[in-house]
């Protein structure tokens, strides 16, 4: 079986139709079912009372139960399937799970008012992406927070998924959105989450190593200056607060010769992170659409590689 001819399925039909209202309003999406799962074994295993251990040791087994779960069943589903009915529904059945139109769609809605100078419209926008405190956020910061959630979710929404769903197909599609999942809710350092949320986090980190350094090569491949992009990538990386992120937010800093990360503000603390690319000015709203650019190149580019692998 296919399983790059699978994913090519899964983003032709993400690019064309999406995840379409009508669909969500009916059946949800399976990413919600995979969050009311998490959320029902947080408020079950998770017990304030019991000891950072037993909390540590209860969030393994939360992870393994969420993860087993949907890799078990997708992998059934996957062995009673064969030949090319399989590659089709596998296809179907990992379609919602890339999110190629929607990281376009979402960014692209804080660059348009952000380039008409509707800051307010821009903050409300760029709020629905990032986990930082908006509202003081001036026309840099704005596009500062948009090009870094562009960059990193585009390896942990896009590239590492297809990544997983190339190697071990709809079970490797989905147990990365599963794994991926449990790190957005529950991977936190917050006094509820640090102990239980420790096994999520740490296994998210380690599914996305391939997928961070490919997207952030994929970024310098389609840039105007490639081999910058590259050694800033290869300097800069390490330095940032996450073992991954800072692969593809480094070569997109350097690609659009802007600097990224750096201080910012979450709800309950500040954060004094060094920058990406720091010798480099602040971005506008004209290196976000250059940033969008870069991102439509990069899936192109990621995109004949799919076909390519699926027809050899």
């Amino acid at each position: 079986m296919s399983f790059a001819a699978m994913m090519v399925i899964a983003v032709a039909l993400d690019l064309v139709i999406g995840w379409p209202a009508w669909l969500y309003a009916r059946i949800g999406h399976p990413v919600t079912w995979i969050g009311a799962l998490i959320h029902r074994l947080d408020c079950q295993l998770n017990c304030d009372s019991d000891s950072f251990k037993r909390r540590k040791q209860a969030g393994v087994l939360a992870a393994m139960l969420c993860i087993g779960t949907v890799a078990g069943s997708t992998a059934a589903l996957q062995a009673v399937m064969s030949g090319w009915q399989a590659i089709v529904i596998g296809g179907i059945l990992a379609w919602p799970l890339v999110a190629m139109r929607s990281m376009y769609d979402h960014v692209a809605a804080v660059a348009d008012p952000l380039t008409h100078r509707d800051v307010p419209a821009a903050r409300h926008a760029v709020s629905m992406i990032v986990g930082r405190d908006t509202q003081s956020l001036d026309d840099a910061g704005i596009a500062r927070a948009a090009l870094e959630s562009l960059a990193e979710n585009t390896s942990d929404g896009i590239v590492a998924p297809l990544f997983w769903g190339v190697v071990f197909g709809l079970p490797g599609i989905a147990t990365y959105k599963a794994i991926n999942t449990l790190d957005s809710m529950i991977g936190h350092r917050t006094p509820r989450h640090e102990a239980f949320g420790w096994a999520s986090a740490r296994i998210d980190d380690l599914v996305n190593l391939p997928a961070s350094r490919l997207t952030g090569l994929m970024f310098a491949a389609v840039s105007a200056r490639p081999f910058e992009a590259f050694r800033t990538m290869w300097r800069d990386a390490p330095k940032h607060r996450s073992p991954n992120a800072g692969w593809p937010e480094a070569a997109m800093a350097a690609a659009l010769a802007v600097r990224l990360s750096g201080p910012r503000v979450y709800a309950d603390r500040s954060v004094d992170e060094p920058y990406v690319n720091a010798g480099a000015a602040d971005p506008d709203a004209t290196d976000l659409r250059r940033g969008l650019a870069l991102y439509v190149r990069a899936m192109v580019l990621g995109s004949a590689a799919l076909v390519l692998l699926a027809w050899i």
